[in-house]
């Protein structure tokens, strides 16, 4: 085993049970599980070129937590295994493998059949693997969606701390790519428009296929993964007018992951813990089955709102416990300000931590 440091990286080229969303794999399920199974069987270069054939669905079929990092100044994703945290595009230069050259590149183009075919070379051939030594450095989980789409209000108790009747539809609105960020970020508070800055950890979905018009039956079967997310917020703007995107789309305000776990790590998405911690006190622990809309539903109502894209992302919303919340009035609450450290977490997803300047 190779261990890659993070300034001598020369960028490469180019289980759990299965998961049933309806009692079993759908027909196509089985049909993509199949070709990949195919695929990996016959991984050598020639075999894989052969094969490199878009696929919007075989992200989906990852056993591993996948992340989006730089190495050397590069992006790099990166598989986590037992051996350790494997630098995808190296490795796969090393077998003669094509890669994805990150995230994006991966779910956009469909591109998760050379992941799938990469995990098993690695199997087979385990001296092949390039390890990342040293502290990972992680990027935005995507840094190119088309959409980010986010949902107010969709837990009960929170709408209930907030004086917010439990809305008849899920609220949508938008953050930008410009507010994205990552593990271990940093957010610089724009204090010359607001001073009432918020946590919000909130599950995020992050979509594998072109979706429009779903049903919430088949909602699940149209994600890549499950990450962790805040939807870091300043109160004063978004609530002076009706409308929440000034204090909602900040640089920096989407911080998302560290890690992409795929539906078969993650069963059932409402059935995960959620928990937030400011300078290490606990100020949210609940879980995802308390949505008002569950995961499909907002799935499915979206997509008959708009197009759905690969790579596209969705918050769901926060349950209890933010600033916004407390009874006392907003001029006698402690906002967070700089030097705070935010830690977000759900179940089986990894803790994103963002530092505020």
């Amino acid at each position: 085993m190779t261990d890659i440091g993070k300034d001598s990286l020369d960028q490469g080229e180019a289980a759990q049970p299965g998961v049933s969303r309806r009692g079993a794999l759908s027909a196509t399920g089985l049909l993509l599980a199949g070709s990949a199974t195919a695929l990996t069987m016959n991984a050598s270069p020639a075999n894989a070129a052969a094969n490199a054939v878009k696929d919007f669905g075989a992200v989906a079929l990852l056993d591993e937590r996948i992340a989006n990092l730089t190495v050397g100044g590069k992006p790099a994703l990166g598989i986590e295994t037992d051996i350790g945290v494997i630098h995808a595009g190296a490795t796969a230069k090393n077998l003669g493998l094509p890669c994805p050259a990150d995230m994006d590149d991966l779910l956009q183009n469909g591109r998760g059949r050379e992941l799938l075919a990469l995990v098993k070379a690695v199997k087979d051939r385990p001296k092949a693997a390039k390890l990342i030594a040293g502290d990972l450095q992680f990027a935005p989980l995507v840094t190119r969606p088309e959409k980010i789409v986010c949902v107010g209000f969709n837990y009960r108790k929170h709408a209930e701390e907030t004086n917010t009747p439990v809305p008849k539809a899920p609220p949508l609105f938008a953050k930008y790519n410009n507010a994205l960020n990552h593990h271990n970020g940093r957010i610089k508070l724009p204090t010359e428009a607001d001073s009432w800055f918020d946590y919000e950890t909130e599950l995020v979905i992050v979509f594998a296929k072109v979706c429009k018009n779903v049903s919430e039956a088949d909602a699940l079967d149209y994600v890549a993964g499950y990450a962790t997310g805040n939807d870091f917020s300043a109160r004063g703007l978004q609530n002076i007018t009706s409308q929440f995107t000034a204090g909602k789309t900040a640089d920096g305000f989407a911080p998302i992951g560290p890690w992409l776990a795929s539906p078969r790590r993650v069963p059932d998405p409402n059935k995960l813990k959620i928990k937030t911690l400011v300078n290490g006190e606990v100020r949210q622990d609940w879980t995802t089955e308390d949505m008002i809309y569950n995961c499909r539903h907002l799935i499915s109502y979206a997509s008959r709102c708009m197009t759905l894209k690969p790579g596209d992302v969705m918050y769901t919303g926060t349950p209890q416990g933010v600033i916004w919340g407390q009874k006392t009035p907003p001029d006698q609450r402690r906002w967070l300000r700089a030097g705070d450290v935010v830690t977000s977490s759900l179940e089986g997803l990894g803790e994103l931590t963002v530092t505020l300047d």
